[in-house]
C-alpha cells in the first residue's frame, strides 16, 4: 500500500514537472497559421530593433547586450514560456533597475545579474508562484506603469542633450534636472532636435495607422537625413557581426554579495511583468490560456541564456507581444522567426545600424515612454474611488522617486489597508427586536446580529459594541450572518464571552457556520460558554431558552 502511494506520488510530481516543459501541443494549427506568424514574427521583428537598441544603450549595457537579448532570450522564452503569441527581450522597467547597476557594478555586472535572476525566477516557476500576480491590485499595476514610464523619460534627458550619463541619481527627476543644467547649451539643441524629430515621426505615422512600424521608420529617416547632411551626433558604433560565444561570466567575490540584492529585485521584475504581459496577450487572443508557472521557467531561462552571451536579463514585452497578436500571431513560431528576424540583422547589417544616432534612440524611449503613461486609463483610476486613486498615486510617486520593487510592496500594502479598512466599515453588529409578541421580561433579554467580518480589523469595535450594553441579563449572538472569521475574532470573542459571563450575564450563541466551527473551537468559544446547551442552530429555541431563563431568574427573586 505504502509502495502504491509513493508511485502516485511520483507520477503526480513527474506529471507537475512536465507541465513546464514544452510539448507538441504548443505547436497546434501551425499548418494552417505558419504564414501568419511569420509576418506577424517579421513586424515584430522591425518593432523590436530600435528599442533593443535603445534599451540595451540606455541600461548601460550597450547595444549589443539590447540586440542579444531580444535574440538569445526571445528564442529560449518562446520555446519554453507559458504563453503561445509572448514575445520578449530588454524592457524599458528592466533598464531602470540595471542603469544604477551598471554604474555601480560595471558593465561586467549585468550578466551575472542575468544567471541569479534567472535562477531565481525558475525556481519560483518550480514552487508554483506563477498566479502570485494575481493579487497585485489594478491600481498598483496602472501607478507602477506610470512609474516606470516617467523614469525611462527621463532617463533619456542626457542622450537627447548629447551628454553622457556618469552617475545614475536614485532620483530620477533630480538626476534629469542636473543634466539640463550641466548640458552645453546651445550645442545640446542639435541633438534635442533629432530626438524630437523622432518623437514627431512616430506620434504622425501612429495617427496614419497603428499598424505601421513608426519607430523603425522614424530611426531609418532621421538616421538618412543625420548623415545626408553631416551632422555631428554620437552614434551606436561599431556592433560585432556574429553572436559572441557563450561563457560563463567572471564572478569577482568581492561583488557577489552586493549583486544577491540586486539579483532578486531584478528577479521579482522580470516574473511581475512577464506575467502581467502574458496575462494581457491571453486577455487579446483566443490562441490559448498561459500556463503562469511556466511562463517563470522559461522567462527564467531565458534570462540565464541571455547572461551566458553577455546579454540582459529579459522579461516578456508587452508593447511587442501586443504588436505580435495584432499583426495575427497564433503560435509561438512568431517570436522565434522575431528573433530570427534580429539574427540577422546582426549578421548581415551590423554596420548600418551601427551609424544611427544616439539621440534618435532616445527620442524612440520617450515617445515610448509616453506611451505608457494613458490619461484614460489614470482617469479611470482616480474615477474609480479615494482610495484606488491614493494607492495608484503613491506607487507611481514611490517609484519614481525610490525603487520599483519597493514601490509594488508599499503599493500592495496601501491597497491592503484600504481594503481591510472598507471591509471593517462593512462590518458591524446590530440589537435586534426579539421577534414574536413581547412578553415579561424581555427587556433583559438583548439579541445581537453580527454581520460582515469578524477579523482583526474589526472585532475590538464589534464586541465593545456588545459590551457597553448594561442592564440585561441574557446576551443571544447570532453569528449566521457573519462571512468571515480570523484567529484575533475568534479569540476576541472568547474574551467577550468570558468578561459578560463574569458579570453575571448569561451567553447563548446561535448560528455557528461550519466553515467556522474548527477556529471557533480551537480559541475557546464554545468552551467558554457556561454550558454546552448554549449553542443552538436555530433563533426559536435559543429565544425560548433565554425567556425560561429570565423566567427562573425572576421566580427566584
Amino acid at each position: 500500500m505504502r509502495r502504491s502511494l509513493k508511485s502516485l506520488k511520483s507520477l503526480r510530481s513527474l506529471r507537475s514537472l512536465r507541465s513546464l516543459l514544452p510539448e507538441r501541443s504548443d505547436y497546434l494549427g501551425l499548418r494552417s497559421s505558419w504564414r501568419g506568424d511569420a509576418l506577424a514574427g517579421i513586424t515584430v521583428g522591425i518593432v523590436a530593433l530600435p528599442l533593443a537598441l535603445a534599451f540595451g544603450v540606455s541600461s548601460g549595457a550597450g547595444a549589443e547586450a539590447g540586440l542579444i537579448t531580444a535574440i538569445v532570450a526571445g528564442i529560449v522564452a518562446a520555446v519554453f514560456g507559458g504563453s503561445h503569441v509572448q514575445v520578449s527581450g530588454p524592457t524599458g522597467a528592466m533598464v531602470v533597475v540595471l542603469a544604477p547597476i551598471v554604474a555601480s557594478q560595471g558593465i561586467e555586472a549585468v550578466a551575472i545579474v542575468s544567471l541569479m535572476a534567472g535562477v531565481i525566477v525558475v525556481i519560483a516557476g518550480v514552487l508554483r508562484l506563477g498566479r502570485t500576480v494575481s493579487y497585485i491590485p489594478w491600481p498598483v499595476i496602472e501607478g507602477f506603469t506610470v512609474g516606470i514610464g516617467a523614469i525611462i523619460f527621463l532617463q533619456q534627458v542626457p542622450a537627447a542633450l548629447g551628454t553622457e550619463s556618469v552617475e545614475h541619481s536614485t532620483n530620477a527627476v533630480l538626476a534629469a534636472v542636473t543634466f539640463i543644467g550641466s548640458a552645453q547649451w546651445p550645442a545640446a539643441l542639435l541633438p534635442l532636435g533629432v530626438a524630437v524629430a523622432v518623437i514627431i515621426l512616430m506620434l504622425v505615422l501612429s495617427k496614419i495607422s497603428g499598424r505601421l512600424p513608426a519607430s523603425f521608420i522614424a530611426i531609418v529617416a532621421v538616421t538618412i537625413a543625420t548623415h545626408a547632411f553631416s551632422l555631428p551626433l554620437a552614434t551606436i558604433g561599431t556592433l560585432p557581426a556574429s553572436l559572441p560565444a557563450p561563457a560563463l561570466p567572471t564572478l569577482d567575490p568581492a561583488s557577489f554579495t552586493p549583486l544577491i540584492s540586486a539579483a532578486f529585485a531584478v528577479a521579482a521584475l522580470a516574473a511581475i511583468e512577464s506575467l502581467l504581459s502574458a496575462r494581457v496577450a491571453s486577455a487579446m487572443t483566443d490562441a490559448g490560456a498561459y500556463n503562469a508557472d511556466r511562463e517563470l521557467v522559461g522567462q527564467g531561462l531565458a534570462s540565464i541564456a541571455s547572461g551566458f552571451f553577455g546579454g540582459m536579463p529579459a522579461t516578456g514585452a508587452i508593447a511587442r507581444t501586443a504588436v505580435n497578436v495584432r499583426s495575427g500571431a497564433r503560435t509561438r513560431v512568431a517570436a522565434l522567426v522575431h528573433a530570427l528576424a534580429l539574427l540577422i540583422v546582426v549578421y548581415l547589417a551590423a554596420q548600418v545600424v551601427a551609424v544611427i544616432p544616439l539621440a534618435a534612440l532616445s527620442g524612440v524611449l520617450m515617445a515610448t515612454a509616453a506611451r505608457m503613461i494613458s490619461p484614460t486609463v489614470v482617469k479611470q483610476v482616480v474615477r474609480a474611488g479615494k482610495a484606488e486613486a491614493a494607492v495608484f498615486t503613491i506607487t507611481a510617486i514611490i517609484t519614481v522617486s525610490f525603487d520599483l520593487i519597493f514601490a509594488v510592496g508599499i503599493g500592495i500594502a496601501a491597497a491592503a489597508f484600504f481594503a481591510l479598512r472598507a471591509l471593517s466599515a462593512a462590518s458591524g453588529v446590530h440589537r435586534e427586536e426579539l421577534p414574536g409578541s413581547p412578553q415579561p421580561g424581555d427587556e433583559r433579554i438583548a439579541l445581537f446580529r453580527v454581520d460582515g467580518s469578524l477579523f482583526f480589523g474589526a472585532a475590538e469595535r464589534i464586541i465593545t459594541r456588545i459590551n457597553d450594553h448594561d442592564g440585561i441579563e441574557i446576551a443571544i449572538v447570532r453569528l449566521s450572518q457573519l462571512q468571515i472569521v480570523d484567529s484575533t475574532g475568534a479569540h476576541t470573542l472568547t474574551e467577550l464571552i468570558t468578561a459578560l459571563e463574569r458579570r453575571g450575564v448569561t451567553v447563548l450563541i446561535k448560528g455557528i457556520r461550519p466553515e467556522h466551527r474548527h477556529v471557533l473551537e480551537k480559541l475557546g468559544v464554545i468552551d467558554s460558554l457556561r454550558h454546552a446547551n448554549h449553542l443552538f442552530d436555530e433563533l426559536e429555541p435559543a429565544i425560548e431558552h433565554a425567556r425560561s431563563h429570565v423566567r427562573r431568574t425572576a421566580a427566584t427573586d
